[in-house]
């Protein structure tokens, strides 16, 4: 796998100079399994689906929606392996009541969309583009009448094109800019739209986007680490404080990519790069949020960019912590480079994922245990999970997914066990309903539970759809696919 391959979910390790790696070829064996003692889920637990606004809607230009920084990285094709474009995507502007007729049809209870930024304030600041509110209104009506709960995140990678020109996250104001956004939406939604997530994954952002450049908005280079990591932290606080102060009512929490660096090889010299990456990725968004803190490894990189008074801000309650967990990454020292951390392989032998990650349910167990033992065990949501079919730009879709539905259970069983110690686990969704367009692998990378031929065509549940509706009726885990 090379870089140009590397998705949000294909996170290969990484190293602050902005180095990503292959991972060696798939030689499967079972192994990183967590047993429960009851594979029976409790009553009201929320099982769902995720999905983003970049990725589904398409109609970008329709009724007044700004550019973003994916419009601008996109165009031409040059970033995207299969050259497509979002353009059309699963059409979920115009295919809304087809995306919650198939999410309610599977018995699942939550839908977990992104809301465009650009949508509601075309150029990042201003006034609100009352069509762009409207579109979302119907689709929050839309899953209500079916008796599905909509958790809305404000911002899921597509920063308006107009601040990314004044300089994006970079900046500091664009902090004040996303409260002012998230101010509009709870005013317009909050009524019925009680679930907001803040932030999707905003270590992924920082580094795939502003460090390595593999995403938008292209950036490379180590020195933007501190104002962009710094700045989304800051960015959250302020929404958080501008959601409540319009309603009190609201249920408020951030989604993370949350994964475990391991050292490679079990080598103790390698645990000083693991830990480094542990405290760019993992703590540098937990700790200011959860403790106002940042960890100490982060000091130089925010000297200049956090300011007095900044972490009170960054420390906001919240209802519940969103994961994202796909795989453990590995980390080896590596004293010839400016980072001191070189890129490591998954031990030899373990499973393998279409991106070439370590498929292992035991790294969602360690991250949900980080969450009771070091961050006061809060409410957590799995907000996204899930498998891709193999990578290809010309294979259709399979629909027979024994693999998906043995990799959700897999996964489900470590969430189990979680609850089992403690964890307060209130619910799990699936990236993703529909195969939508999977950023910089288009429509080469297939997450979804329901295909879809080419863009806005005909679409067919999969295997893995029908069992997880027998799962969200009965709440009972199989014990096989």
């Amino acid at each position: 796998m090379t870089a140009s391959d590397i998705t949000r979910r294909a996170l290969a390790p990484l190293a602050v100079g902005g180095m990503a790696a292959g991972l060696e070829a798939c030689q499967p064996k079972p192994g990183g399994d967590v047993q429960p003692r009851s594979r029976q889920f409790p009553p009201g637990f929320k099982w769902g689906v995720a999905t983003a606004a970049y990725q589904t809607e398409g109609s970008l230009t329709a009724d007044g929606r700004g550019p973003t920084i994916w419009d601008t990285f996109s165009a031409g094709g040059a970033h995207i392996a299969d050259h497509s474009t979002a353009a059309v995507c699963t059409d979920s502007y115009h295919r809304y009541p087809e995306d919650v007729a198939l999410i309610a049809g599977a018995g699942l209870k939550a839908y977990r969309f992104s809301i465009a930024w650009s949508r509601i304030v075309p150029d990042g600041a201003g006034p609100a583009n009352e069509k762009g509110l409207d579109f979302y209104s119907r689709l929050v009506d839309e899953q209500l009448k079916a008796g599905v709960e909509p958790y809305a995140t404000l911002f899921h990678w597509d920063l308006p094109q107009a601040l990314q020109d004044k300089g994006g996250w970079l900046n500091r104001d664009t902090t004040a800019r996303f409260a002012d956004y998230a101010a509009i939406v709870g005013e317009k939604l909050g009524d019925r739209l009680k679930n907001f997530i803040t932030l999707n994954e905003a270590a992924v952002h920082c580094v795939i986007g502003h460090v390595l450049g593999i995403h938008a908005p292209g950036l490379k280079g180590a020195a933007n680490i501190g104002p962009v990591t710094h700045h989304q932290n800051l960015a959250q606080g302020l929404a958080i404080q501008a959601l409540r102060a319009g309603h009190a009512d609201l249920k408020i929490g951030a989604t993370l990519a949350l994964q475990p660096c391991r050292p490679t090889g079990g080598l103790p010299w390698n645990k000083l790069a693991s830990g480094g990456l542990d405290a760019l990725w993992n703590k540098a968004y937990l700790d200011p949020l959860l403790k106002g803190s940042y960890p100490k490894s982060m000091e130089a990189n925010l000297k200049g960019v956090l300011k007095d008074g900044d972490l009170k801000i960054t420390k906001q309650p919240v209802d519940f912590m969103g994961v994202n967990y796909y795989a453990p990454t590995y980390l080896g020292l590596d004293l010839t480079s400016e980072s001191h951390i070189a890129p490591g392989k998954p031990p030899k032998g373990v499973e393998l994922d279409a991106f070439g990650r370590h498929i292992d349910p035991s790294g969602l167990a360690e991250t949900l245990a980080w969450l009771r033992t070091d961050y006061g065990n809060p409410r957590v949501i799995i907000t996204e999970n899930g498998c891709s079919d193999p990578i290809s730009q010309t294979a259709p879709a399979i629909q027979n997914d024994s693999f998906r539905i043995n990799y959700i259970r897999r996964h489900l069983e470590a969430v189990r066990a979680a609850m089992e110690a403690g964890s307060p686990i209130d619910g799990y969704f699936v990236w993703s309903i529909i195969d939508n367009w999977e950023w910089d692998s288009g429509f080469s990378s297939k997450f979804g539970l329901v295909s879809q031929a080419g863009p806005g065509g005909v679409r067919a549940p999969k295997a893995s759809y029908a069992w997880l509706k027998a799962l969200a009726q009965s709440g009972l885990l199989p014990t096989h696919e």
